[in-house]
C-alpha cells in the first residue's frame, strides 16, 4: 500500500524538501498533536480583544462562542470554572478583552482560544456589572416606588451602618447632636471598603435590623467607583428591599449612586444629607409648634363663636313652660272630645248591624221544617234507588241460575245420560276403576249399585284397527 509523505518544513520557494530532517508520515492523530504541541508550546498565555458572536452557554456550565473582528474570526471556549468567575453575562456584539491558551481539538482537528479570564471594553466591568445587576433588579420591582417605606418625621431611634472611623460618622454625629439632642444613635460598625466590605455590611445591617430602632442609615463617605462598590452587591440589595424596617441610603457625594441608593426606601446624597433628614431641627419644631398652637387657638375661637350663636337661636326659640303645659291641656281636650265621638259612632255602627243580623236570622220552626222536607226528599229518592238496585240484581240473579241449572250435570241426565262414581270421585277415564270396584250409576230417576266385573279400553282396539 502506497502511502503519502509529509515534510513539515518546505522550501517555498525552490519546492525542494529541507535535507536538514527526513521525511516523516504523520497520522491524522499525530498530526494534530503535533499542531496542537506547537501552538501551546509556542505561544503560551495570550491576551486577544474581539467583539463576542454567538454565544452559547452549554447545560455542563461551559460557554462556547466565537471571537471576531472587522476580518476574521475565531472559535473559543470558557470552562465552567473560569467562567464562573465572571461578575457580567457575555452577550453576542460585546466587546471584550479575553486572555486564554490557543489550543486544538484533536478529534475534529479544529483549534480555539480557551478563556481564562473576560473584561468588557468602553465602560469597563465594573460599569457593566453595576449595569446588569440594575436593570436585574429593576425588571423584579425592588426599584419600584409602591413598595418603599415611609420616613418618620420624628424618628427616637437611629441605626447607623458605616465605617466607625470614616469622616461620615462624624458627619452625621455633629449634625444629630446640633439638631436632636433627644434622638438615640446606635453605631453598627461594618467595613465599607475592599474585598470583604461587601459581606461585613450585610452582616452589620442584619444586626441593625434586629435593634428596636425608628430608621436605619447605611453609608459611607464619597469615593471613586471601586471604593463604592461594596454598596452594589446583590445580597446588600436584596436584604434592603426585604427589610422591615426604613433604610436610607447614604454613600458618596450627589453625584455617586450605588444599587443600594435605588433598593432603598430614601436616598440621601450625602450622609450629613442623611442625619438632616431624621433630625429635625429644632427651631423649625418650635415653628411647626408655634403655628399649631395659632391653629389651635383660631379654631377653638371659631368653634366658640359658632356655639354661641347655637346657644342665642335655641335660647330665643325656647317657650315658656307654662304656656307649653297650657297647650299640651287644650291639645289633650281635643283628643279627649275627638276619641269620645268616635267611640259612640263605632257603638252605633255596631248597633245597626246587629238589627240586620237580626232582621236576616230565620224563626227556628221554619228552619225545622225546611230541613224535615229535604230529609223526606231525600229518603223517597233512597227509596226508589234502592227498589231500583233490587230489581236490577234480582234480574240478574235470575239470569246467572238459568245458565248455572242448562250447565247442570243434573239437566244432561234428563236428557238420558247417566253419570258413574266411584266413592267420592267422578268415573271419567277406564283407569278411574279397576275390578271388583263398587260404582254407582246416576240416572234421571235413581241410583243403580254395580260392582264392576272387568274393563276393556276402547283406545287400544281403535289403534290396532289402524285408526
Amino acid at each position: 500500500m502506497s502511502q503519502d509523505t509529509f515534510n513539515p518544513i518546505e522550501n517555498s520557494e525552490s519546492g525542494k524538501q529541507s535535507s536538514a530532517r527526513e521525511s516523516v508520515v504523520y497520522s491524522v492523530e499525530q498530526l494534530n498533536a503535533h499542531i496542537r504541541q506547537t501552538l501551546e508550546g509556542n505561544l503560551g498565555i495570550v491576551w486577544l480583544q474581539a467583539e463576542i458572536s454567538n454565544f452559547k452557554p452549554h447545560s455542563s456550565g461551559h460557554f462556547y462562542f466565537s471571537l471576531k473582528d472587522s476580518k476574521a474570526q475565531i472559535s473559543a471556549i470558557m470552562f465552567r470554572g473560569f467562567n464562573s468567575k465572571l461578575k457580567f453575562k457575555p452577550h453576542d456584539g460585546l466587546e471584550v478583552i479575553i486572555r486564554g491558551r490557543i489550543t486544538v481539538y484533536e478529534p475534529r482537528g479544529t483549534y480555539q482560544i480557551a478563556c481564562e479570564s473576560m473584561e468588557p471594553v468602553g465602560a469597563g466591568a465594573l460599569q457593566k456589572q453595576f449595569e446588569q445587576l440594575k436593570e436585574k433588579l429593576k425588571l423584579e420591582g425592588l426599584f419600584d416606588a409602591a413598595r418603599k417605606k415611609p420616613i418618620p418625621a420624628y424618628p427616637r431611634h437611629v441605626a447607623i451602618v458605616t465605617s466607625p472611623t470614616g469622616a461620615a460618622i462624624q458627619d452625621i454625629l455633629n449634625i444629630m447632636s446640633r439638631r436632636a439632642k433627644n434622638v438615640q444613635i446606635t453605631l453598627v460598625p461594618a467595613l465599607v471598603q475592599g474585598v470583604n466590605a461587601a459581606a461585613s455590611i450585610v452582616d452589620s445591617l442584619q444586626l441593625a435590623l434586629k435593634l428596636p430602632v425608628d430608621v436605619i442609615i447605611i453609608g459611607r463617605g464619597g469615593g471613586s467607583m471601586e471604593d463604592l462598590w461594596s454598596f452594589n452587591d446583590e445580597k446588600l440589595a436584596r436584604l434592603i428591599a426585604s427589610a422591615t424596617i426604613p433604610i436610607i441610603s447614604a454613600v458618596g457625594h450627589e453625584i455617586d449612586f450605588t444599587i443600594a441608593d435605588f433598593v432603598a426606601d430614601l436616598r440621601a446624597p450625602t450622609p450629613s444629607a442623611a442625619a438632616e433628614l431624621v433630625a429635625k431641627s429644632s427651631v423649625e419644631i418650635t415653628q411647626k409648634l408655634n403655628h399649631a398652637d395659632r391653629m389651635l387657638i383660631s379654631t377653638l375661637q371659631k368653634l366658640l363663636r359658632l356655639k354661641q350663636q347655637m346657644f342665642s337661636l335655641t335660647v330665643k326659640r325656647l317657650i315658656d313652660p307654662k304656656k307649653k303645659l297650657q297647650d299640651y291641656s287644650l291639645r289633650n281636650d281635643e283628643l279627649l272630645t275627638r276619641l269620645e265621638y268616635s267611640m259612640k259612632s263605632v257603638l252605633n255602627n255596631k248597633k245597626h248591624d246587629v238589627q240586620l243580623l237580626q232582621e236576616q236570622l230565620a224563626q227556628p220552626t221554619d228552619v225545622i221544617q225546611a230541613f224535615k222536607a229535604k230529609i223526606e226528599k231525600f229518603q223517597m229518592r233512597m227509596t226508589n234507588t234502592l227498589t231500583t238496585k233490587l230489581s236490577s240484581y234480582d234480574y240478574k240473579i235470575k239470569n246467572v241460575m238459568s245458565l248455572l241449572d242448562s250447565l247442570s250435570p243434573l239437566k244432561v241426565v234428563d236428557r238420558g245420560y247417566s253419570i258413574v262414581s266411584s266413592g267420592a270421585k267422578i268415573v271419567r277415564k277406564i283407569k278411574d276403576v279397576k275390578k271388583s270396584d263398587q260404582i254407582e250409576i246416576k240416572i234421571k230417576d235413581g241410583l243403580i249399585m254395580a260392582e264392576v266385573i272387568g274393563t276393556k279400553s276402547l283406545i287400544a282396539k281403535e289403534k290396532s284397527n289402524g285408526l
